[in-house]
């Protein structure tokens, strides 16, 4: 990379903040843009109604509906940066209390998702690639093909009819058993009430990485060293260990990295089909009760994960190959 390490990051941590002040803008007005009604949402028609002149002050003055929108926006920035995400108006407690739950379930799903996706996506890539043309490569390629254009949610329903109301193998929604209080709650059981929507979201971001792992693989195979390297008599995982990993492994890297934005989106589906209280299910909920702080703090939150998550592919290029940074020094 050119320049000094310091530099590099400066740079990156600089365009990092840009970009979040520009989706926080964006966010804040496509909120204020929406038709949906607050008050409306969040206490109904009837009760609106019933409501005397003073009541619905009170509300409109809670909700902030008359306050002028650079007003709101600059007041929630300044408290942002201060550390105070303000307080949700769905959930009548702190932001920051509220992601903190929230984060930690989708964390502790997308996480299993992203690693298992990773590792899968790798796998059917090189086994792909390397039998290039073969049967086993049709099956791989037909497979990603039809899970790339398949909705997360309908196959989320799908398996969810059959493991969970056929089969009675899993739950059928939610993080932790009904009815057991939090002190009562294992890691077994959260791991239980996981497995099926990390299943499936590991199964939809698997194509794009095998995919382009096999084009990789198949293109490292056909290279004059591999050649070589059969006229020797090397075949099978040996070629793949001395020859192929290394070339391999830094495209599957961005694009494992890269797929953090698609699992924050494949999981707001996800978790809305299962019920499971993570961050895209109170995104969800945040949108259609026009809870401004509580979306604009998800929002920032999620975006900087896929920043970052692309910040990190950058780091870790140079840190696998150092031909890749600029000027090719070698530190």
């Amino acid at each position: 990379m050119e320049g000094s390490w310091p530099k590099f990051l400066a740079k990156n941590i600089l365009k990092i903040i840009l970009l979040t002040i520009g989706i926080s803008m964006m966010t804040f007005g496509l909120m204020k843009a929406s038709p949906v009604d607050p008050l409306q949402a969040n206490v109904g028609q009837a009760a609106l109604g019933s409501m005397s002149q003073e009541q619905r002050e009170k509300l409109e003055e809670y909700w902030g509906v008359h306050t002028p929108p650079a007003q709101q926006y600059i007041s929630w920035a300044k408290d942002f940066v201060r550390g105070d995400m303000g307080i949700s108006l769905l959930y009548r407690q702190p932001v920051t209390e509220v992601i903190g739950v929230k984060l930690s379930n989708s964390l502790f799903l997308m996480s299993a998702a992203w690693v298992i996706s990773g590792i899968l996506g790798l796998f059917l890539g090189v086994v792909a690639g390397m039998n290039r043309g073969k049967l086993i490569d049709k099956a791989i390629q037909g497979y990603c093909l039809v899970i790339s254009s398949t909705p997360a949610f309908w196959l989320a329903l799908l398996l969810l009819l059959v493991f969970g109301v056929w089969l009675r193998l899993f739950p059928i929604g939610l993080s932790v058993p009904i009815g057991v209080e939090a002190s009562g709650v294992t890691l077994a059981d959260r791991i239980y009430h996981a497995i099926l929507p990390a299943l499936i979201l590991s199964i939809t971001g698997v194509s794009n990485i095998a995919l382009h792992t096999r084009e990789k693989m198949a293109d490292i195979m056909e290279s004059d060293y591999v050649l070589f390297a059969r006229m020797r008599g090397e075949k099978g995982w040996r070629l793949f260990k001395y020859y192929g990993f290394r070339n391999v492994l830094l495209p599957a890297i961005t694009l494992q990295f890269a797929s953090i934005s698609e699992i924050f989106g494949g999981s707001v589906l996800v978790e809305q089909v299962f019920s499971y209280p993570g961050l895209g299910q109170a995104a969800v909920a945040a949108g259609l009760g026009s809870d401004m702080p509580l979306l604009m703090a998800i929002t920032i939150v999620s975006a900087l994960f896929v920043f970052g998550g692309n910040l990190a592919a950058n780091i870790l290029y140079g840190l696998i190959d150092p031909r890749i940074r600029r000027g090719g020094k070698v530190k």
